[in-house]
């Protein structure tokens, strides 16, 4: 039977169970177990597919197309487990299942309540991941904060599950915040202790605490938050600030958290193997070719969770590069209003992101404008790209008005337009074109030398799509439509006969790239940035000067 090791978080919210529970997939999976992850999250919402990203941050799409919560992307990233929509799971799509339930009558007249219905729907969704028996350890992240009304059913679940699978079976880990309060020049735990009272005052008593701090937490302080929370000693770990993500699991390993882990469950395996981790942390922290600096020209820059797979994604392409990738995030209405000039005349490449609605969009387009006329490495993604398509047309076909059907819908010449089986949607949620496609790469093409291959599989979220109407008169002006969906006939990627790397993708590309095996887009366009750069320098200046 599968190992089931549940995490919850107390104190405050963004406290860090999503990167604890991903260094410990990591961890275990380095110890040659077989490791798969899950999020329960307690708003209302299905999925967060149409939730604002300053809510949210982003949405991470699954192959299988589920629009899930950015947390599976620190899982992918951590574990190399691509997962799938059943890695998610919210209040209102359990609620959904058991109301969908009780209108069959499935439940055969009996009243519908929270406990048995909503409890027995959260641990069948928790049993489902290991159901194939493929699995040795199933990670479940429990979002919120111990003390949260909405929580509640979530934790009465998890305590539950412990009888049912068996106590040798099941661990719970909590993530808790150890804050330093200046004025008294201390370390306190009083609010861990509260939070784990809470979690006892609902029947679960933590096998390991997880002690969240911006400093080393002294052992003696340990030791008497093992005691005074009822927890062994040995099994209070601390988690304080690091420079970046990727060394946390080499931090927990440190301490042991792993050797604890393991003998507490009772799970054999061999010793962690994490020389490769090593060596990314290491290109991170010491990187040999400098420092190059990419634009992000977007429309939710003021949350950069919103954008946290891109940002990841880009960190990788610097590893591939040996060169630390430092972003300056610029605000697409900004831009619009004061020229690009002001925010992109330093960086040696511009991405435009995807995105939503018309705010901001003639600020994307000048970016594009700015990039294509000066030689600067870009890459546009989802919208970006449909905003370089638009650029072009505006510019090389003299079509002044042309645009996307989603910003405008009375242009004369919609370059983007709305999907066909788009047209009759009525629902927002889980409508969009989303998860794994198809896409046919044309030799020759800076896209098939950057994947090294004539076919791909990547992951979509969008309505809008190129105008086929208008790919002729396109390609005779010099885009080039280097991708395409086989089974649609749908532009996937384009790129610019006479420019030396402006490439745009319909899909997202950030959702697959990995510390260890970054994407070939991410490692071409920071390798772009860089030879942007040193061109620069052998001229002698650093400024971009207009084509």
């Amino acid at each position: 039977m599968a190992k089931h090791i549940f995490v919850t978080g107390g104190v405050a919210s963004s406290v860090g169970k999503g990167s604890t529970a991903s260094s410990l997939g990591r961890l275990l999976k380095a110890r040659g177990l077989r490791v798969t992850m899950q999020k329960l999250d307690p708003y209302i919402n299905v999925d967060p597919g149409t939730m604002n990203p300053f809510e949210h941050g982003e949405v991470f799409v699954t192959d299988d197309g589920g629009e899930t919560d950015l947390d599976l992307g620190h899982y992918e990233r951590f574990v190399d487990v691509p997962l799938t929509r059943r890695s998610n799971a919210t209040t209102g799509s359990i609620y959904q299942e058991v109301l969908a339930k009780e209108r069959r009558g499935d439940y055969l007249g009996r009243t519908v309540q929270v406990i048995p219905h909503i409890t027995n729907e959260i641990k069948h969704r928790i049993r489902a991941l290991a159901g194939d028996g493929n699995v040795d350890v199933v990670i479940t992240e429990i979002g919120g904060t111990v003390g949260d009304i909405e929580i509640l059913p979530f934790l009465e679940a998890i305590r539950q599950f412990r009888k049912d699978v068996g106590r040798e079976n099941v661990f719970y880990v909590h993530v808790t915040l150890v804050p330093y309060i200046g004025a008294a020049g201390e370390l306190k735990t009083k609010p861990t202790q509260h939070s784990v009272m809470k979690l006892r005052e609902i029947g679960i008593q933590p096998d390991i605490l997880i002690c969240r701090t911006d400093r080393p937490v002294p052992q003696e302080l340990l030791d008497k938050i093992a005691m005074f929370c009822n927890v062994d000693p040995g099994s209070v770990f601390s988690s304080p600030d690091v420079k970046s993500i990727y060394e946390l699991p080499l931090e927990l390993h440190r301490q042991g958290l792993d050797d604890r882990v393991a003998e507490l469950l009772n799970i054999w395996s061999r010793a962690p193997k994490l020389d490769r981790w090593e060596r990314v942390v290491d290109k991170i922290y010491h990187p040999t070719r400098g420092e190059v600096r990419v634009g992000i020209v977007g429309k939710y820059v003021d949350l950069k969770e919103s954008y946290k797979s891109l940002n990841e994604a880009l960190l990788h392409g610097g590893i591939a590069n040996d060169v630390k990738v430092s972003l300056a995030f610029v605000d697409s209405q900004e831009l619009e209003s004061q020229g690009p000039a002001k925010f992109l005349s330093e960086v040696q490449a511009v991405l435009v992101p995807g995105g939503f609605g018309v705010r901001g969009s003639e600020g994307k387009i000048a970016a594009v404008r700015y990039a294509r006329e000066r030689k600067i490495p870009f890459f546009g993604i989802c919208l970006g790209m449909q905003m370089a398509v638009v650029e072009f047309a505006r510019a090389k076909l003299h079509l002044p008005n042309a645009n996307s059907l989603e910003f405008d819908e009375k242009t004369p010449d919609p370059v983007v337009t709305l999907m066909e089986d788009q047209i009759a949607v009525q629902n927002k949620g889980g409508t969009m074109r989303l998860g794994t496609y198809r896409c046919v790469l044309k030799p020759g093409t800076l896209a098939h030398r950057l994947y090294g291959r004539d076919e791909i599989l990547e992951r979509h979220r969008h309505r809008y799509e190129v105008n086929n109407q208008y790919r002729g008169r396109l390609q005779e002006a010099g885009m080039i439509f280097c991708g395409y969906n086989p089974e649609l006939g749908l532009v996937e990627m384009i790129e610019l006969a006479d420019h030396p790397h402006f490439i745009g993708c319909q899909f997202h590309p950030e959702f697959k790239s990995k510390p260890f095996a970054p994407h070939p887009l991410f490692a071409g366009f920071v390798r772009a940035a860089l030879e942007f750069r040193d061109a620069r320098v052998r001229v002698g200046t650093l400024v971009n000067i207009p084509a």
